[in-house]
């Protein structure tokens, strides 16, 4: 017990210090992590045999990861992905895996070893990635979209693999291999007795039970749960989930990653998702940066310094030839400019699956000792720099301008309402509109602005919105309403006059920035015309009236008549209203002005008057 504690006690020690200076250093708080690995265990010889132990367990931040990310996906959603799962994401998983065993064969490897490497080498580090894509706030960018749609091919191909390496092994260690996971693991011995049809019912079963149990099982158990009001019993009912799923997809042989991915999907349209989020984020945080100190603190810097040259060729090499495979499929798929750098240097690394198919294929005596051991070593290595690749990343955004500035995303859902433009005026429009239950899609120029937008759980995409191509793919063919609410006048009257010409039927609202910019909104073909500064004025106004001796009631009706009368005084003005000419020197839009502020002040004069008479009447009615 008291080993634990201290163990416990440094790796938290290691925690606070040394993520805390990465981070404020700029480099991230993976490598921050990963250098508190290397302190503990290479450096100061810190770390002992429970490091095997500590390595299982963290890697359920990995699974706890993946739950979250489908909490965030709804099945629709990850349908529109199927492109890239298969397209993308398959391409690169075979032709890395064959270019691997290639140079490995040309090397002199057996052709079952070069495949096995070519295996293992073709998978990326999804905790790495998709960590440092959610701290920068990227994943909602093409290049990071992209990203997760090859981290996610990925690891469903660790389960073909899983099942297709015992063949490259050789008869007699295959059998050897089999009968020792049969004395190791009863019930992986039972599945593996089952004849090929009877192993497929089981696969299939597990994960039907996971799809029908996140509809019919979950939601109920969790509304019983919840029913208690003990925060400490849905924390453990959230626990229950992903380590039973888990569990469930080790035991039928999937990945557990995978099957809690699949789960989190399902119940991403429950009434339980934000608060199974805020449940699970904490230890998945924990878990993940414990998985990354103990992949610092097990690589093998003997080894490293036995041959430090061909080590770092290795390392070298297998980023240079996964960049170069990464930057065709880019091209290929019209990933452009930052995100293709992004999407080539962000997936250019080994992945922490690769420990347990080289793990696998030791066991089943594919790989020998000594070649195994430099394979983690490289695979450690190569995770170690994908901090600094994305920092390199950063750099390049900085020292190149790209034509036409930053792409913008892709856009994966079409809502019936357009939101284009999401400042201090959009944003409250927003808001509403979703709060009600509605579903928007929400455009923006300012990436900065839409990064905002992510961090507070709102979901919008970075794209200029007077783009035809990029409204397209937002849904205009289809849309109800479409809410103008950009900064710039010119920008915001263009982007109106081409709605009105593709949808005559489209219900347009228009933010105004002053009377003037109303008239040119109204010409453009603007359904509802809000001036950005006019109902706020008002509100001052009311609250003016009531101090000063009104009722609320009665301030509130000469608002309404004043909105009333100056609404319909705009639009008569706007018939007079010429553009290009200043209406100093219009002197029909000078009279007719004068003629309407004249109505509306004889108008509100006449409601002040009648409320007199009424109070006068008053004390008659009272004596009489």
């Amino acid at each position: 017990m008291e080993s634990f504690l201290l163990q416990a006690t440094l790796y938290l020690f290691a925690m606070v210090i040394a993520v805390p200076l990465a981070s404020r250093a700029g480099l991230g708080s993976v490598l921050g992590y990963l250098i508190a690995g290397i302190l503990i265990g290479p450096i100061l010889g810190l770390s002992g045999s429970e490091m095997t132990d500590l390595q299982h367990f963290a890697e359920f931040g990995v699974v706890m990861m993946l739950f979250l990310i489908g909490l965030e996906l709804e099945p629709r959603a990850l349908w529109a992905m199927r492109d890239k799962l298969l397209g993308l994401g398959g391409l690169q998983v075979l032709l890395t895996l064959a270019a691997v065993a290639a140079i490995a064969m040309a090397f002199g490897q057996p052709p079952r070893i070069s495949i096995a490497l070519g295996m293992i080498f073709s998978l990326s580090s999804t905790a790495i990635v998709l960590q440092t894509l959610n701290e920068k706030r990227l994943m909602q960018t093409k290049g990071g979209r992209s990203a997760f749609a090859v981290l996610l091919t990925q690891d469903i191909a660790v389960i073909p693999m899983l099942a297709l390496m015992p063949l490259l092994a050789l008869p007699g260690a295959r059998a050897l291999a089999k009968a020792k996971e049969g004395a190791d693991h009863p019930v992986a011995h039972f599945i593996e007795s089952l004849p090929g049809w009877g192993v497929t019912l089981v696969t299939l079963g597990a994960v039907l039970f996971v799809i029908v149990a996140g509809h019919l099982l979950i939601r109920p158990m969790f509304r019983f749960v919840h029913a208690a009001r003990l925060r400490e019993i849905n924390t453990a009912m959230a626990l229950m989930i992903v380590v039973g799923i888990a569990s469930l997809m080790y035991l039928v042989g999937l990945s557990p990653a995978l099957g809690t991915f699949l789960a989190g999907v399902v119940l991403a349209d429950s009434e339980f998702k934000h608060e199974l989020e805020s449940d699970i984020e904490p230890f998945k945080g924990l878990l993940m940066g414990l998985f990354f100190i103990t992949v610092g603190a097990g690589i093998n810097f003997n080894t490293v310094l036995a041959a430090p040259v061909e080590i770092a060729g290795l390392v070298i090499g297998l980023v240079a030839l996964k960049a170069l495979i990464l930057a065709g499929l880019a091209r290929l798929f019209n990933v452009r400019g930052k995100d293709r750098s992004l999407f080539t240097l962000g997936l250019a690394q080994a992945g922490e699956f690769g420990f347990v198919l080289v793990a696998f294929a030791v066991s089943q005596r594919i790989l020998p000792g000594v070649l195994a051991e430099r394979v983690l070593v490289v695979i450690a290595l190569s995770m170690l720099i994908t901090p600094l690749m994305f920092i390199l990343h950063d750099l390049l955004g900085k020292l190149r301008r790209d034509e036409g500035g930053p792409s913008p995303d892709e856009i994966d859902e079409q809502g019936p309402i357009i939101i284009a433009g999401v400042g201090r005026f959009g944003q409250v429009v927003n808001r509403l509109v979703t709060m009600s239950g509605f579903r928007t899609t929400v455009l923006d120029a300012d990436l900065k602005t839409i990064q905002l937008m992510r961090t507070f759980g709102f979901k919008g995409y970075f794209g200029d919105p007077t783009r035809p191509d990029l409204l397209a793919a937002a849904g205009l063919a289809k849309a109800r309403v479409l809410v103008v609410a950009l900064d710039d006048r010119g920008a915001t009257t263009r982007l109106v006059a081409y709605a009105r010409r593709m949808r005559p039927d489209l219900h347009i609202i228009a933010r105004a920035r002053d009377r003037i910019h109303v008239f040119e909104l109204y010409r453009a073909g603007a359904n509802d015309i809000v001036r950005e500064m006019f109902d706020s004025s008002l509100r001052a106004g009311r609250y003016v009236l009531e101090n000063v001796g009104l009722s609320e009631f009665e301030a509130a009706e000469l608002e309404k008549i004043f909105f009333k009368l100056d609404r319909a005084a705009v639009r008569d003005l706007a018939q007079v209203w010429k553009p290009g000419v200043p209406v100093e020197q219009n002197p029909d839009y000078i009279s007719r002005t004068k003629e309407l502020n004249a109505e509306l002040e004889t108008a509100m004069m006449e409601r002040f008057s009648r409320r007199e008479d009424s109070e006068a009447d008053e004390p008659a009615k009272t004596k009489g």
